[in-house]
């Protein structure tokens, strides 16, 4: 692994963020979080067998991850923004065609920053709608969940 994610400095009282330097070229990592997400997605020991993008504003986004005794956890949104090898906007506030939800959780800023020698600072931001929803997120454990989706996309970078 290359450098451990790392908690970064949040600018609101309901943000959480972590970020990482990966051994790969920002295009590289932005092409394995759109088409190979379910490789990747959640903590060691989880499998996400069910993945849906529609890499656009108003596009679905979807995910099942599956823990190892078989409790499934399902997350469903919208894309907010795409901009190719540099940032994916998506929110749970959302279903398809605008749909508002009655309980928003929070909105996922991912950016994949170019640096030299072709790595890439990889940036998640989760904004939550109250600090109340933050504590919540970092109390299941985002850092390390997080943290660990990150392990595992930095094994799939490194064989591909």
């Amino acid at each position: 692994m290359n450098d451990a994610a790392q908690p970064a400095v949040a600018r609101t009282s309901r943000e959480l963020v972590l970020t990482r330097i990966l051994d790969a070229p920002h295009e590289r990592v932005f092409q394995a979080w759109t088409t190979r997400l379910s490789e990747w997605w959640g903590p060691h020991g989880m499998t996400t067998p069910f993945c849906e993008m529609d890499l656009r504003p108003g596009g679905v986004f979807r995910t099942i991850m599956r823990a190892p005794d078989g409790t499934e956890y399902p997350t469903s949104g919208v894309f907010l923004e795409v901009t190719a090898n540099e940032r994916i906007v998506f929110t749970d506030a959302f279903a398809p065609g605008w749909e508002p939800v009655p309980d928003p959780f929070f909105t996922a800023i991912t950016t994949f920053e170019a640096l030299p020698g072709g790595r890439t600072r990889y940036t998640a931001r989760a904004l939550h709608w109250t600090v109340e929803n933050r504590e919540k997120h970092e109390q299941m454990g985002f850092y390390q969940g997080w943290g660990e989706s990150l392990d595992r996309l930095e094994v799939l970078l490194a064989k591909s």
